[in-house]
């Protein structure tokens, strides 16, 4: 089964966080900040480490493909949503961050777009930095 690799499972693993990382912002002390920065980061590194391991391993599949763009957008969607809501984010980085998410969802729906169309739009290495 696709979804059983580890690759994929990393990829879910930071769908399942997200509601920790929410969670966290409503806990007071600095504890609960510094805990929802480690998942986060650990999430990033699962980030490049799923999409690694499945060139490595040659697991690459459909439903990874599917969900590892989703599970980043959620992720960085979510997390910006709330370090604005609880005033973490100054009103000087909001727009920045608005424009970056709304370039990823742009871009995500212009790769399904093209998809549709059976035509490939691959990530490049520069990409993957930014």
């Amino acid at each position: 089964m696709q979804l059983a690799s580890l690759p994929n499972l990393l990829t879910l693993s930071r769908i399942l966080v997200i509601p920790v990382v929410i969670g966290s912002f409503y806990v007071s002390g600095d504890y609960a900040r510094w805990f929802a920065c480690a998942l986060f980061s650990a999430a990033a590194v699962t980030d490049w480490l799923d999409g690694h391991m499945a060139r490595r391993w040659q697991q690459q599949s459909e439903i990874g493909r599917f969900l590892d763009p989703i599970a980043d957008k959620l992720l960085v969607a979510a997390t910006l949503f709330m370090l604005t809501t609880f005033g973490r984010l100054s009103a000087h980085a909001v727009l920045p961050a608005l424009v970056i998410l709304c370039r990823e969802i742009l871009v995500s729906g212009l790769r399904e777009y093209l998809a549709g169309l059976r035509v490939g739009m691959p990530v490049s290495r520069l990409a993957k930095w930014k």
